[in-house]
């Protein structure tokens, strides 16, 4: 945070400005006066008896004064006692005590007199007492035993010492004793509390009493207290106390509380005006009672109340009379309460009103002293002349007592005297030296000449001009050598002769002349004013943030008087910096090196000169270096701690603390502002700054209550805004502008309406807004016609001719006052319906669709109102050619401004129009002008309605069709244009044939088999042809297929051979291209193709013989392609292209094999060379004895007997019949098949389990071999998990390895 404050240069000023009024009361000291006493000891005074006594007077006058004592109001003889001496020049008492002599011996009243032959002026009486600091009087304490729960005072009992001692409780190793709301100490000395606990019991509890005046310190014998709880009190109540004490403990129970100090219900206090009230309530209770004060009829004072000793203490500083009255504490806790009231009084000492000053007289003049006291009860006043009474002081006939005034008359110079004033009541007295000197002096001027004065630029400036004289000169000023007498509102001129300038500008250089003057006398003097330019810190410390060991730099760039030598100074919390070479200072920058953690601070620029101050402070945080993750950009922290400085009327300072910047620099602040006055809750942009700067001086507008509130700006985003500012109302002023878009439109031919933009709340500038509407005929002598509205926007005048022109004028105004004079605008009055229409209307017609119409302007008189323009209202009447009305449809044409033509499009050809024109201002058209007739000339007729070809033969095409929709004048005829198209959509010879314009059909013969013909049709008036219709149609094909020979010339030639219906069967890589031909035999086809949307070029494929289909192979899947057939020959032609597309690219399959011929078979013969091994297998073991594998299942428990490895599909070891019998090892990876030859669910269905009958062995579910090995000749249905799809090739395959 950045903090900018200026010490002014009118403080010391000041401070010696009124020095200068205490001065100027003082004679000087080459001038005989009576004596004045300067110095003296206080009333009371309290001595050390191991020192010297020394009791102080001092005073001044002319001749210098004698001084004599009074001791206890006898004259004391310092001569006869060798102990006391008196001070050169001075009456300053010197007791010597350390050689001998006893203090005591010197208590009583003292009174210093100073004499001189123009009066005496006296002391106060100074009472000298030594100060005494007692031992304690010897006593038996007995140890304290009490109970948990109960109460207990330790009483301290201090010896009465001078003054009385200070009271604190400590144990034997000095350390005070803790103090809580159960234990405290009391305003007595003694120790309280309120319950005591089990953590009580101590045996050094110790009250000490300390005698500052002697720096001694007493200490009372140390205080034992036992605290028995209640569980143990049983245990050990018998060997301390008598049965009837054991009879009568009771368990710890909660209490009520009751009142320690002060006893009963009521007491009273009485304490003296300015001194500090302390009253005490302490209570007992379990719970420990808390304390609360109130005062009853009124409340405690603000600012001057406090709570000490956990509020069992109130203490009200600077009491006076008006704090009199009953106070009460209440002490409570869970169980009830109890209070205690406290009757307070407040008495005084006598204090003054006006106390009596010295009188300064010539010859002849009048005067008063005036001493006037007040206190509780009333001051008696008294007076003395010279320390006598005056009763019985030589009489002045001069002199008048009037009870508290001496009034004086006609003074001589025997009228000198000092007189004392006594303000005297029982708790005090007063007593206040006023001399009166007779002199006869002329003017003199204390000041030194010339005394040169510098002050900084738009600072006060005082220049000093103390003078004397009796009679009491009078002063003028005057600047430069021959100026002119100083007055006016710009200077300020003080009694004690100084001239004040409030606010010294550049052009307040000068010498400034003082001049004293009175009846004796003139005298003058000359001083020096010199303005100095105001020390600026133009670059300020800045807010930063720094990284642990980096490095930082803050700038401190000044601008100063070139006269004044500026001194800079770097603070670090308000302290200097530390002895440390890591900080550098330079000529305007502070820089740490190798920053550390205590560097963290805030660290102020200091600027002086002799003149002024200014300083500027920033704060440095220190922060850890990060560790190196990514970095994470974010929006920045809202700012904070926002600060409001350097208030004005119309500016103010706002300063903040970035906050952070989230790894992304701020680039620039955003500062709004909410009106809590006018608009509350709604924010509003004011300013930008830098992202650098960290305080801007805003604008401020009168009257709105600001708060502000700062957003921060990054690359990233925008910052929340930061919490808003304190609150800063502007103060009141008259309007600063006057309303916007002043307006006079009349909405009635006899009104005017005058609307204005409203300010807004802010631009009032203060309460009471309202407007002055000021408004007067334009190029009328007339006056202003004026009236003060409300807060609103508009004012209607009434009454007004119809439009005329109108100056007006709106001032905003408020409670302070007027905006400025605003400016004029033109209005008019309401407008009404013009008067006449346009005259002189003529047609020029310019072609059959276009015309130009003219009229002569109307009367500007007549138009009533703002002339907009002209409408020219025209419609069709009839059309010439069809002699039929229909439905009229007027047209509007609007020719804005003054214009006299316009031309009128979009006629219809040969056709009846009229029009007539009409003047338009802003409250309507005017009446119309007679209606004109107009005609369009003929022109080209539109297309033919229709055009339909019907009854196709093998030689000619019948055409019907409608006429023109618009004929725009008289038919002539029809043309008819056509043209035979080939395949190759080539355009034939263009045969064009004229018909008469009554005909609606035509038959056109010899024309072309099979072939196709456009037509391009058209109708004709005088002016010429219009736009045309456009048609196809095909002739038949004959049976033969045989081409007509060419007709003769001017007929259609014969049609090429053509290819039709190209259609594709596409597949993935390849497609099946067919056509259909017509045309001679012998043709040679060819097909080219290529990809849909490439410019490559086609791609050529021919055809061998006569064949009308092609198969494209290797094209790619998923591609649109563009094919086309060809015929090469004498006539070469091509067909119309097709599109298709090839189908989608399909992931590599398995191919199936199982479903391939050869792989049946080979299947087959494989199962057939089984069953012959299972044949010859079955006759051996019929011949060489049983088959060992039913023996061998039945021998073993758990035998491998599976014959498929497990882990490759394939079969197991087979051993022949001998090797079984020799070693009976089992079939690897089976699992034995039970004993009554099934195959259970958990063992594998894929073994061959068994050779009996009616057994079935099965493999794999892939399939991979499904059969049963039996004694039977025809195969049933296999069991188990058999695939319902084709078996896999691998699979088998893989089973007969």
């Amino acid at each position: 945070m950045m903090k900018k404050k200026s010490i002014p240069a009118s403080k010391p000023l000041l401070i010696l400005f009124l020095c200068q009024i205490i001065s100027a009361l003082d004679v000087p000291l080459d001038l005989s006066q009576p004596p004045t006493i300067t110095h003296q000891s206080p009333k009371d005074y309290i001595v050390d008896p191991r020192e010297n006594i020394v009791i102080q007077c001092e005073a001044k006058g002319k001749p210098p004064p004698s001084f004599s004592w009074t001791r206890n109001g006898t004259h004391f003889d310092i001569d006869k006692d060798a102990q006391v001496t008196m001070k050169p020049n001075s009456g300053t008492l010197v007791i010597n005590i350390m050689n001998g002599g006893k203090a005591e011996a010197y208590e009583g009243v003292y009174q210093c007199t100073a004499r001189n032959e123009r009066g005496a002026a006296i002391s106060n009486n100074i009472v000298i007492r030594p100060s005494r600091s007692p031992l304690w009087t010897k006593e038996k304490l007995e140890p304290h035993q009490v109970r948990e729960g109960d109460s207990l005072v330790l009483h301290c009992r201090p010896p009465v010492g001078l003054p009385p001692p200070i009271i604190f409780w400590m144990d034997n190793a000095f350390q005070r004793l803790p103090q809580s709301e159960r234990v405290s100490q009391g305003l007595n000395g003694d120790l309280y509390f309120s319950n005591v606990q089990p953590e009580d019991t101590r045996e050094d509890y110790i009250c000490y009493a300390r005698f500052n005046h002697t720096q001694t310190i007493q200490q009372k014998q140390p205080i034992s207290v036992k605290v028995f709880s209640m569980d143990s009190l049983n245990d050990t109540i018998a060997a301390n106390l008598s049965d009837t004490d054991i009879y009568g403990a009771k368990p710890v129970t909660e209490r009520q509380p009751v009142l320690l100090t002060p006893t009963g219900s009521t007491s009273t206090k009485v304490e003296l005006r300015g001194n500090v009230l302390l009253l005490e309530c302490i209570a007992a209770g379990l719970p420990t009672p808390v304390i609360r004060w109130i005062k009853e009829g009124g409340e405690l004072p603000a600012n001057r109340t406090f709570f000490e000793n956990f509020k069992k203490t109130l203490k009200i500083i600077d009491v006076s009379e008006a704090d009199s009255g009953n106070y009460k504490c209440i002490a409570r806790n869970t169980l009830g309460s109890v209070h205690h009231v406290i009757s307070v009084t407040v008495k005084a000492a006598p204090y003054w009103i006006t106390a009596p000053r010295n009188l300064v007289l010539s010859p002849g003049e009048d005067g008063t002293l005036i001493c006037r006291a007040n206190g509780n009860p009333k001051p008696s006043i008294s007076w003395l002349a010279n320390g006598v009474p005056i009763a019985i002081a030589p009489e002045d006939p001069s002199r008048k007592v009037d009870g508290d005034t001496i009034i004086f008359s006609h003074v001589q110079e025997r009228s000198s005297a000092v007189y004392q004033c006594n303000a005297s009541n029982e708790y005090g007295y007063l007593l206040a030296n006023a001399f009166v000197n007779v002199l006869a002096e002329p003017p003199r001027i204390l000041t030194p000449a010339n005394k040169l004065y510098q002050v900084i630029a738009d600072s006060p400036a005082l220049l000093d001009c103390a003078y004397f004289g009796s009679p009491k000169p009078e002063i003028e000023w005057f600047k430069g050598v021959k100026g002119s007498i100083l007055r006016g509102n710009e200077y300020v001129f003080h009694d004690n002769g100084t001239l004040e300038i409030p606010v010294a500008q550049k052009d307040s250089t000068g010498t400034y002349t003082c001049v004293a003057r009175n009846e004796l006398g003139k005298i003058q003097n000359e001083v020096h004013l010199e303005i100095k330019d105001p020390t600026m810190i133009i670059k300020q410390p800045e807010y930063k943030v720094v990284q642990r060991y980096g490095q930082v730099s803050f700038e401190c760039i000044i601008k100063h008087d070139s006269t004044l030598l500026p001194t800079v100074i770097w603070l670090k919390d308000n302290d200097e910096l530390p002895d440390d070479e890591r900080f550098l200072v330079g000529k305007d920058n502070l820089t740490i090196m190798n920053v550390t953690d205590k560097d963290d601070g805030t660290y102020t620029c200091i600027v002086n000169t002799t003149l002024d101050s200014v300083s500027a402070s920033a704060v440095l945080t220190v922060v850890a270096a990060p560790p190196t993750p990514a970095i994470i950009y974010a929006r920045p922290n809202p700012p904070f701690d926002l600060e409001l400085t350097g208030q004005l009327e119309r500016s103010i300072e706002l300063s903040w603390i970035p906050g952070d910047e989230n790894n992304s620099p701020i680039t620039h602040f955003v500062i709004e502002y909410e009106d809590g006055l006018h608009e509350p809750g709604v924010w509003h942009y004011q300013t930008e700054v830098p992202g650098t700067q960290t305080t801007v001086q805003l604008k401020l507008s009168p009257y709105v209550n600001y708060s502000f509130r700062v957003v921060a700006v990054n690359k990233i985003g925008r910052s929340q805004p930061s919490e808003p500012s304190e609150q800063y109302l502007t103060k009141s002023a008259s309007p600063d502008e006057n309303p916007a878009n002043v307006q006079g439109i009349g909405s009635e031919p006899d009104n005017l309406v005058i609307t204005w933009e409203s300010l807004k709340g802010f631009q009032s500038n203060g309460p009471g807004l309202q407007y002055k509407v000021s408004w007067r005929q334009k190029d009328v002598d007339d006056e202003w016609t004026s009236v003060i509205v409300a807060n609103v926007s508009k004012y209607i005048v009434s009454g007004t001719p119809t439009f005329v022109p109108y100056e007006i004028k709106v001032q905003a105004l408020n409670d302070l006052g007027y905006a400025p004079e605003p400016s004029e605008v033109i209005g008019h009055s309401g407008e009404d319906l013009p008067m006449v229409a346009p005259g002189n209307v003529q047609v020029h017609v310019i072609n059959s669709t276009l015309a130009k119409v003219h009229w002569d302007p109307v009367p500007l008189k007549t138009v009533r109102g703002h002339l907009q323009g002209y409408k020219v209202y025209y419609w069709k009447v009839q059309s010439l050619s069809r002699r039929s009305r229909r439905h009229v449809e007027k047209k509007i044409l609007t020719f804005r401004g003054n214009k006299t033509f316009g031309m009128l499009p979009g006629l219809e050809p040969y056709s009846s129009y009229k029009l007539n024109v009409r003047v338009v201002n802003g409250k309507g058209e005017g009446p119309a002008s007679p209606d004109k007739v107009f005609k369009t000339p003929e022109g080209v007729p539109s297309s033919p309605s229709y055009l339909k070809i019907t009854n196709p033969t093998l030689d000619s095409l019948t055409l019907e069709w409608g006429s023109p929709t618009h004929p725009n004048g008289v038919l002539t005829s029809y043309i008819l244009k056509f043209q035979p198209i080939n395949n190759t959509h080539e355009l034939g010879p263009l045969v064009e044939i004229r018909i008469p314009a009554n005909e609606s059909s035509l038959i056109l013969k010899n024309l072309n088999y099979s072939t196709r013909y456009k037509f391009y049709f058209n109708a004709q008036t005088s002016v010429g042809s219009g736009s045309q219709i456009t048609e196809e149609a095909v002739t038949i094909m004959d049976e033969a297929g045989i081409l007509h020979p060419a007709v003769v010339a001017g007929k259609v030639q014969p049609l090429y051979p053509r290819i039709r219906n190209v259609t594709t069967a596409a597949a993935e890589t390849y497609a099946n291209i067919s056509w259909e031909y017509e045309g001679p035999d012998h043709a040679n086809f060819y097909v080219e193709y290529g990809v849909a949307g490439s410019k490559e070029d086609w791609k050529k494929e021919i055809v061998n013989g006569s064949r009308s289909f092609f198969v494209l192979k290797g094209l790619t899947p998923g591609t649109a392609y563009k094919v086309r057939v060809g015929a090469e020959g004498l006539s070469g032609f091509r067909s119309s292209e097709d599109v298709f597309e090839t189908g989608p690219a399909m992931a590599s399959r398995q191919v199936d094999i199982a479903t391939q011929g050869w792989f049946i078979g080979l299947m087959c013969a494989v199962a057939l060379l089984i069953l012959i091994l299972l044949i010859v297998c079955f006759i051996r073991r019929n011949k060489g004895g049983k088959y060992p594998v039913k023996e061998k299942e039945d021998a073993h428990a758990d035998p491998e007997i599976q014959p498929m490895k497990e882990d490759d599909g394939t079969f197991g070891e087979y051993r022949s019949l001998e090797s079984d019998a020799e070693d009976h090892k089992p079939l690897k990876k089976g699992s034995r098949t039970p004993s009554d030859r099934t195959v259970k669910k958990e063992d594998s269905d894929d073994s061959l389990v068994d050779y009996g009958e009616g057994v079935n062995g099965q493999f794999n579910e892939d399939g991979s071999f499904i059969g049963q090995y039996s004694g039977k000749k025809e195969k049933e249905p296999a069991e188990g998990n058999e695939s319902s799809e084709a078996p896999s090739p691998v699979n088998a395959m893989n089973s007969f390895v």
